[in-house]
């Protein structure tokens, strides 16, 4: 657990951490342009969002991975909160695809630091459980932004788009860029020494 808050402290190193940190800085900023551009649901939208994106930070994770979940997560939730998704129906496959696959994978990541599920690549069947166990982690997690848009379309805008078909096509491309995560957990993971960083 020292170790996980000793990343929120620390200083970056190399350009890929401070590009990460940079990302994390302009998520910032974009709460309040879009509470006041798109109300509410945008701004707890983008809150939402750069909160998660300090998690890659506190895991120590490479600087590649935090860059693409950073990135990624800005495109997605501004894809959202635009309705890029209605106007361009297929961009949603994508975004679903990306965003699942890498938030599956830094929420494996958490959960194994904090102990709380074994670490699939310590397993008889590595690469077998991380497929299992990050497909898994995706699939609650693209549970979880459904019920979130569902929730934003009853009770906070009518106006975001919520259909059927949709939902269950936006399970499914997650599903999928969860499976692949999971293979490539063992490259995306962090280093042994950065994920003990900070433990002395």
């Amino acid at each position: 657990m020292r170790s996980i808050w000793s990343g929120l402290t620390r200083r970056a190193v190399g350009p890929g951490e401070i590009a990460a940190d940079v990302l994390r800085l302009i998520a910032l900023a974009c709460i309040p342009l879009a509470g006041i551009g798109w109300g509410p649901l945008g701004l707890v939208s983008l809150a939402f969002v750069a909160a998660a994106m300090v998690i890659p930070r506190l895991l120590h994770v490479r600087p590649a991975l935090d860059i693409a979940f950073g990135v990624i997560a800005l495109v997605s939730v501004w894809s959202s909160v635009t309705d890029l998704y209605v106007s361009v129906r297929w961009w949603d496959i994508p975004m679903h695809f990306l965003m699942n696959g890498l938030a599956a994978v830094i929420a494996v990541l958490l959960f194994a630091r904090l102990r709380l599920i074994a670490d699939p690549q310590r397993l008889p069947r590595p690469v077998l459980a991380a497929v299992l166990v990050t497909t898994a982690f995706g699939l609650g997690l693209a549970v979880v932004w459904e019920v979130f848009e569902w929730f934003g379309k009853n009770f906070i805008d009518d106006d975001i788009y919520v259909d059927y078909r949709d939902t269950i096509g936006d399970l499914v491309w997650g599903g999928v860029g969860s499976a692949l995560g999971g293979l490539a957990l063992p490259v995306l993971a962090p280093k042994p020494e950065r994920a003990t960083a900070g433990t002395a």
